[in-house]
Protein backbone atom coordinates (compact mmCIF):
# COMPACT_ATOMS: atom_id res chain seq x y z
CA UNK A 1 0.00 0.00 0.00
CA UNK A 2 2.95 2.31 0.52
CA UNK A 3 3.64 2.26 -2.96
CA UNK A 4 -0.39 3.81 -3.74
CA UNK A 5 0.01 5.86 -1.18
CA UNK A 6 3.01 7.71 -2.93
CA UNK A 7 2.27 7.54 -6.34
CA UNK A 8 -1.64 8.49 -5.59
CA UNK A 9 -2.11 10.40 -2.63
CA UNK A 10 -5.56 11.32 -3.59
CA UNK A 11 -6.45 7.59 -3.04
CA UNK A 12 -5.66 8.61 0.68
CA UNK A 13 -4.96 4.87 1.16
CA UNK A 14 -1.85 4.85 4.47
CA UNK A 15 0.02 2.26 5.99
CA UNK A 16 -1.23 1.48 9.62
CA UNK A 17 -4.04 3.81 9.42
CA UNK A 18 -7.85 2.91 8.89
CA UNK A 19 -7.64 -0.83 7.27
CA UNK A 20 -11.01 -0.17 6.26
CA UNK A 21 -11.05 3.07 4.66
CA UNK A 22 -7.40 1.86 2.83
CA UNK A 23 -9.43 -1.23 1.32
CA UNK A 24 -13.00 0.88 0.46
CA UNK A 25 -10.44 3.57 -0.92
CA UNK A 26 -8.46 1.16 -3.22
CA UNK A 27 -10.59 -1.14 -4.75
CA UNK A 28 -12.29 0.85 -7.62
CA UNK A 29 -8.91 1.49 -8.59
CA UNK A 30 -7.86 -1.80 -8.77
CA UNK A 31 -10.91 -2.85 -10.35
CA UNK A 32 -10.34 -0.23 -13.23
CA UNK A 33 -6.82 -0.61 -13.40
CA UNK A 34 -6.61 -4.59 -13.88
CA UNK A 35 -9.80 -4.51 -16.30
CA UNK A 36 -8.23 -1.68 -18.26
CA UNK A 37 -5.24 -3.39 -18.96
CA UNK A 38 -6.50 -6.91 -18.74
CA UNK A 39 -9.68 -6.53 -21.18
CA UNK A 40 -10.29 -5.85 -24.82
CA UNK A 41 -12.13 -2.97 -23.60
CA UNK A 42 -9.12 -0.80 -22.46
CA UNK A 43 -10.34 2.59 -23.55
CA UNK A 44 -10.23 5.46 -21.30
CA UNK A 45 -11.81 8.85 -23.05
CA UNK A 46 -9.63 9.17 -26.39
CA UNK A 47 -6.82 6.76 -24.77
CA UNK A 48 -6.79 3.35 -26.32
CA UNK A 49 -4.79 1.02 -23.69
CA UNK A 50 -5.88 -2.23 -25.81
CA UNK A 51 -2.74 -2.33 -26.95
CA UNK A 52 -1.20 -1.96 -23.80
CA UNK A 53 -3.24 -5.02 -22.59
CA UNK A 54 -1.32 -7.59 -20.96
CA UNK A 55 -2.12 -10.96 -21.65
CA UNK A 56 -1.08 -14.28 -19.91
CA UNK A 57 -2.19 -13.37 -16.24
CA UNK A 58 1.31 -11.22 -15.94
CA UNK A 59 0.41 -9.01 -12.71
CA UNK A 60 1.50 -9.41 -8.94
CA UNK A 61 0.09 -7.41 -5.94
CA UNK A 62 1.29 -7.08 -3.04
CA UNK A 63 -0.51 -6.16 -0.18
CA UNK A 64 -3.21 -7.30 2.12
CA UNK A 65 -5.62 -4.15 1.36
CA UNK A 66 -8.05 -5.56 -1.28
CA UNK A 67 -11.79 -5.53 -1.15
CA UNK A 68 -12.46 -8.64 -3.51
CA UNK A 69 -15.98 -8.27 -3.70
CA UNK A 70 -15.70 -4.71 -4.16
CA UNK A 71 -12.32 -5.84 -6.99
CA UNK A 72 -14.86 -7.97 -8.53
CA UNK A 73 -17.82 -6.64 -9.35
CA UNK A 74 -15.54 -3.92 -11.06
CA UNK A 75 -14.08 -6.60 -13.38
CA UNK A 76 -17.22 -7.52 -14.22
CA UNK A 77 -17.83 -4.42 -16.06
CA UNK A 78 -14.73 -5.40 -18.41
CA UNK A 79 -15.79 -8.99 -18.72
CA UNK A 80 -14.25 -10.92 -16.12
CA UNK A 81 -16.11 -13.06 -14.54
CA UNK A 82 -13.42 -15.09 -12.04
CA UNK A 83 -10.36 -13.33 -11.00
CA UNK A 84 -8.59 -16.95 -11.02
CA UNK A 85 -10.10 -16.88 -14.97
CA UNK A 86 -7.54 -13.72 -15.65
CA UNK A 87 -4.78 -13.39 -13.54
CA UNK A 88 -2.12 -15.64 -11.75
CA UNK A 89 -3.42 -15.40 -7.81
CA UNK A 90 -0.74 -15.90 -5.19
CA UNK A 91 -1.31 -15.36 -1.15
CA UNK A 92 1.61 -15.57 1.26
CA UNK A 93 0.43 -16.31 4.52
CA UNK A 94 1.88 -17.32 7.72
CA UNK A 95 -0.39 -19.65 9.60
CA UNK A 96 2.48 -21.69 11.31
CA UNK A 97 3.78 -18.74 13.43
CA UNK A 98 3.13 -18.27 16.54
CA UNK A 99 2.48 -15.16 18.18
CA UNK A 100 6.50 -15.49 19.89
CA UNK A 101 8.13 -16.38 16.51
CA UNK A 102 6.07 -12.92 15.17
CA UNK A 103 7.37 -10.74 17.99
CA UNK A 104 11.10 -12.17 17.50
CA UNK A 105 10.95 -11.50 13.98
CA UNK A 106 9.67 -8.16 14.16
CA UNK A 107 12.36 -7.32 16.37
CA UNK A 108 15.17 -8.78 14.50
CA UNK A 109 14.38 -7.44 11.11
CA UNK A 110 12.61 -4.05 11.77
CA UNK A 111 14.44 -1.30 10.76
CA UNK A 112 13.89 2.29 11.51
CA UNK A 113 11.68 2.49 8.23
CA UNK A 114 9.14 0.11 9.18
CA UNK A 115 6.09 1.63 11.08
CA UNK A 116 6.34 -1.19 13.91
CA UNK A 117 10.00 -0.33 14.80
CA UNK A 118 9.31 2.36 17.42
CA UNK A 119 6.63 0.76 19.06
CA UNK A 120 7.51 -0.71 22.80
CA UNK A 121 7.15 -4.59 23.12
CA UNK A 122 4.25 -4.48 25.29
CA UNK A 123 2.96 -2.56 22.10
CA UNK A 124 3.70 -4.90 19.53
CA UNK A 125 2.85 -7.75 21.49
CA UNK A 126 -0.51 -6.88 21.70
CA UNK A 127 -0.69 -5.58 18.01
CA UNK A 128 0.65 -9.20 17.06
CA UNK A 129 -2.38 -10.85 19.75
CA UNK A 130 -5.10 -8.03 18.55
CA UNK A 131 -4.39 -7.24 14.55
CA UNK A 132 -1.30 -9.26 12.90
CA UNK A 133 -2.76 -13.36 13.92
CA UNK A 134 -6.50 -12.92 13.03
CA UNK A 135 -5.81 -10.57 10.05
CA UNK A 136 -3.58 -13.31 8.77
CA UNK A 137 -6.25 -16.00 8.93
CA UNK A 138 -9.31 -13.80 7.84
CA UNK A 139 -7.13 -12.55 4.94
CA UNK A 140 -6.13 -16.45 4.52
CA UNK A 141 -10.10 -17.13 4.12
CA UNK A 142 -10.41 -14.28 1.58
CA UNK A 143 -7.73 -15.66 -0.68
CA UNK A 144 -9.22 -18.87 -0.63
CA UNK A 145 -12.50 -17.74 -1.45
CA UNK A 146 -11.52 -16.34 -4.51
CA UNK A 147 -9.25 -19.11 -5.73
CA UNK A 148 -5.64 -17.97 -4.95
CA UNK A 149 -2.97 -20.45 -4.33
CA UNK A 150 -1.68 -19.85 -0.96
CA UNK A 151 1.78 -20.24 0.23
CA UNK A 152 2.73 -20.39 4.33
CA UNK A 153 6.17 -18.75 4.87
CA UNK A 154 6.11 -19.31 8.53
CA UNK A 155 9.31 -21.24 8.02
CA UNK A 156 11.60 -22.13 5.26
CA UNK A 157 10.83 -19.09 3.17
CA UNK A 158 13.39 -19.18 0.82
CA UNK A 159 12.20 -23.04 -0.34
CA UNK A 160 8.61 -21.45 -0.17
CA UNK A 161 9.82 -18.56 -2.45
CA UNK A 162 11.63 -20.92 -4.79
CA UNK A 163 8.68 -23.13 -5.04
CA UNK A 164 6.62 -20.16 -5.90
CA UNK A 165 8.76 -19.38 -8.55
CA UNK A 166 9.15 -22.21 -10.10
CA UNK A 167 4.92 -22.79 -10.13
CA UNK A 168 4.83 -19.39 -12.02
CA UNK A 169 7.54 -20.34 -14.36
CA UNK A 170 5.39 -23.54 -14.88
CA UNK A 171 2.37 -22.11 -15.15
CA UNK A 172 3.40 -19.13 -17.76
CA UNK A 173 4.67 -21.73 -19.77
CA UNK A 174 1.32 -23.61 -19.88
CA UNK A 175 -0.23 -20.43 -20.86
CA UNK A 176 2.40 -20.69 -24.04
CA UNK A 177 2.78 -24.17 -24.52
CA UNK A 178 6.31 -24.09 -23.84
CA UNK A 179 8.58 -25.53 -21.06
CA UNK A 180 10.65 -22.51 -19.18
Amino acid sequence: MTVFDKAYPQLDIRIAWNYEKATSNVAPFLGHFLGMFSSEQGMVDDLNLRKHSVKEKKFVLEGGHFDFEKISSILKMYGIEKLKDHFMLIGLVQNNKTADEHFADLRKYDTKDEWTYSLSDKELRELIDQDFIPSNKSMNDQLLKYGFTIYDTSKDREKIFNKIVEDIKSELAECKGVRL
